[in-house]
C-alpha cells in the first residue's frame, strides 16, 4: 500500500511534532484540531521552530523549509483532513473513551483500507480497534518527545492489526521517517512507558519517603545508570505527572496488581496541579 496523504489529529505538543516530521519526509499533511486557535498555534510553532533550529543553524535551506510548510494543510474539520488520507496518526489526550469516539468517527469517514493509527503511550489498541469498522487497519505508532530528536517508534499490534498493516507502518518510520522501530504486542504501557512510569513512580515513593532530595535521587541514576534525565527531572519536562499517575492507574487496573498503585506523592502533586513544565511546578519548584 502506498502512502501519500497523512492526517494528524491534534495539533499539540505531539501533533505539531509529528505532523513536521511527516510533512518533512514528503508527506502530505492535513493538521487537524478542534479549534482554528489550537490549529494555528500548532502552525506557527511548526514554522518558528522550522526557521529557529534548522534554517537559522544553516541545517535546511529557506527554500526546503517553505516547502515543508507547503505541505501542511491546517484544518478544524475532520471530514476535509481525514476522508482522503491513506494514513490517520491520532495524537489526542490520553483518555481512553476520547479516542474510541475518534476511531469510531474515523471508521465513518476515510476508507477501508486507510490506517489509523495511534500515538498513545499506553492504552490498549486492541480495545481502541474494537469500534473501528475494519479493525485490522488499526495500529498503535508511538513516537517520542521530542519527534526530530528520538529515534524510536513502537510498533504496537493490536489483537486485529494484520500483517500488512504492521509492514507498512514498520517501513513508514524506518525508511521516509528514519526511525528505529520495536514491534510489539499489545500490553498496557508497551515497553517504554510500562518501564518509564514505574521507574518515576519508584522515585516519587523515595522522595516520598525521605531517602533522598529530588535532586540526589536524579543524581543518582544520571550518574548511576547512565541516564540522559533523572526520573524526576525527566517527569518534570515532560509535564508528565498526570501521564504517569493515570498510566500507573490503568496498569494496576489492566495486571490486577498493586504493586502499579501511584504513590501518594505522585497524586497530591497531580491534585494540586503541579503537573510540570506545562504548570511551572511538578516535583520540583522553580521558584524555591
Amino acid at each position: 500500500m502506498e502512502i501519500k496523504q497523512v492526517c494528524v489529529l491534534g495539533a499539540g505538543t505531539m501533533g505539531g511534532q509529528l505532523t513536521q516530521a511527516f510533512a518533512t519526509a514528503g508527506y502530505e499533511v492535513a493538521m487537524y484540531d478542534v479549534a482554528d486557535a489550537f490549529v494555528e498555534k500548532g502552525f506557527n510553532t511548526i514554522k518558528s521552530g522550522l526557521q529557529r533550529f534548522f534554517v537559522d543553524k544553516g541545517k535546511m535551506t529557506q527554500e526546503q523549509a517553505d516547502a515543508i510548510v507547503g505541505r501542511i494543510k491546517p484544518t478544524t474539520s475532520l471530514e476535509d483532513g481525514a476522508r482522503n488520507a491513506d494514513l490517520t496518526v491520532e495524537a489526542i489526550p490520553e483518555i481512553l473513551d476520547l479516542k474510541k469516539q475518534t476511531f469510531q468517527r474515523l471508521s465513518e469517514i476515510c476508507r477501508p483500507d486507510t490506517i489509523l493509527a495511534s500515538n498513545t503511550s499506553s492504552l490498549s489498541i486492541t480495545e481502541i480497534a474494537a469500534v473501528a469498522s475494519n479493525p485490522s487497519r488499526v495500529i498503535g505508532m508511538h513516537f517520542f518527545n521530542p519527534v526530530a530528536v528520538m529515534r524510536l517508534v513502537e510498533v504496537v499490534r493490536g489483537y486485529s492489526t494484520s500483517d500488512e498493516t504492521v509492514q507498512v507502518i514498520k517501513g513508514i518510520a524506518e525508511e521516509r521517517l528514519g526511525k528505529e522501530t520495536v514491534i510489539i504486542k499489545d500490553s498496557p504501557g508497551f515497553i517504554t512507558s510500562r518501564m518509564v512510569n514505574v521507574i518515576i513512580n519508584e522515585a516519587a515513593c523515595m522522595l516520598q519517603e525521605g531517602i533522598a532530595s529530588a535532586e540526589d535521587i536524579d543524581k543518582a541514576i544520571k550518574l548511576g545508570l547512565a541516564h540522559p534525565m533523572g526520573p524526576l527531572e525527566l517527569a518534570d519536562y515532560t509535564s508528565g505527572l498526570s501521564i504517569v499517575r493515570d498510566g500507573m492507574k490503568y496498569m494496576m487496573d489492566e495486571f490486577g496488581d498493586t504493586k502499579y498503585r501511584p504513590s501518594h506523592l505522585l497524586v497530591k502533586l497531580v491534585r494540586a496541579s503541579r503537573l510540570g513544565r506545562k504548570t511551572g511546578k511538578g516535583f520540583y519548584d522553580p521558584a524555591k
